[in-house]
């Protein structure tokens, strides 16, 4: 996938960290921030339900929602290594034929995607520039469950930030992390009817969020 959106996501997301993070996925399951958010999607109720998963990864919160009664996911991912990866595991899994896999950028492709039932962004917002239009045009996808883990809105997520992108520039690479406002985000999805269910930090960096469409 080309497009400035996305610069750079291949040299940091590539083989290597892709292999990396499914090893890690298979011998240790979820990371804690990913656990917290698959308990209160599954507190909720996700049997029968559709799962639309923007930055997909290695398909970690399709293959657990599937596991827990969900009928059908689709992932959208930029890294072709990462989709590889995906593919495998579901696979393995036996969730191949219940998973629709779409390689690109978000925000690109939003209009040719369905809207689901649950909506998930696992530590993608920070992966993304624009964030209005990230959380927007995935938020109004949702039609029941809005699901996010990103970083905290703390001096020292900023300055961590910084440096990493200090590094990318010195190296060369294209990539660059960002930091947007846990209130600018909040503010975004409750313009696309969201309301607020849980919020929750976990640890010193990262942060849980979980929205439910107001109608609801």
């Amino acid at each position: 996938m080309t497009g400035c959106c996305c610069q750079g996501v291949d040299e940091i997301f590539g083989e290597r960290t892709a292999r990396h993070d499914l090893r890690r996925y298979r011998k240790r399951g979820p990371s804690k921030p990913t656990r917290i958010l698959l308990e209160a999607l599954r507190r909720d109720g996700i049997e029968h339900a559709t799962v639309l998963d923007v930055g997909g990864g290695i398909g970690a919160i399709q293959q657990e929602l599937l596991d827990a009664g969900a009928e059908r996911a689709t992932s959208v991912e930029v890294s072709e290594a990462y989709l590889r990866a995906a593919r495998e595991e579901a696979e393995r899994r036996g969730h191949a034929d219940r998973i629709n896999y779409q390689a690109g950028d978000f925000v690109a492709l939003a209009g040719r995607i369905e809207p689901a039932d649950v909506v998930t962004l696992d530590r993608v917002i920070c992966c993304y520039p624009d964030m209005e239009s990230l959380v927007g045009r995935s938020a109004e996808r949702a039609q029941r469950l809005y699901g996010l883990v990103y970083p905290q809105d703390r001096w020292w997520v900023a300055l961590g930030i910084r440096v990493t992108n200090l590094i990318m520039r010195v190296s060369r690479r294209a990539f660059r992390a960002h930091l947007h406002r846990t209130s600018a985000v909040d503010a975004v999805a409750r313009q696309h009817g969201l309301e607020p269910k849980l919020a929750r930090t976990v640890g010193p960096v990262w942060q849980v969020a979980v929205y439910i469409r107001s109608s609801q």
